[in-house]
């Protein structure tokens, strides 16, 4: 199962309040900071991907939010992509169900 593509309705509702009432501009440095803090050994693949995606928007406008489900997403509005992960249990794309959402609440900002 995707992480927001099968969910109910009301999930993604819920998430989406959430989202809204979290969700705030970040920087790139930040954003390296706190790769380091949820990825500490270098040689993990999360920590790989994490940084490969961070790399590849550099010059992009960052945002950071959290889910109800404990997730962390960092989206880049100018490339309209984002990363989800739970520290310590996993990380995935944001699938388009969930870009829109985040395109939509950034917009509104």
């Amino acid at each position: 199962m995707s992480y927001d593509e099968d969910w109910p309705d009301n999930t993604m509702e819920n998430r989406r309040v959430v989202v809204r009432k979290t969700i705030r501009p970040s920087t790139f440095e930040e954003l390296k900071q706190l790769g380091v803090q949820r990825f500490p050994i270098v040689t993990d693949p999360w920590f790989e991907r994490f940084n490969q995606f961070l790399e590849q928007h550099r010059s992009g406008r960052f945002y950071l939010a959290k889910t109800p489900e404990g997730a962390e997403i960092a989206y880049c509005r100018d490339a309209d992509k984002g990363i989800w992960f739970l520290p310590g249990q996993g990380m995935g794309i944001v699938q388009p169900k969930g870009l829109k959402m985040l395109a939509e609440i950034v917009d509104a900002l």
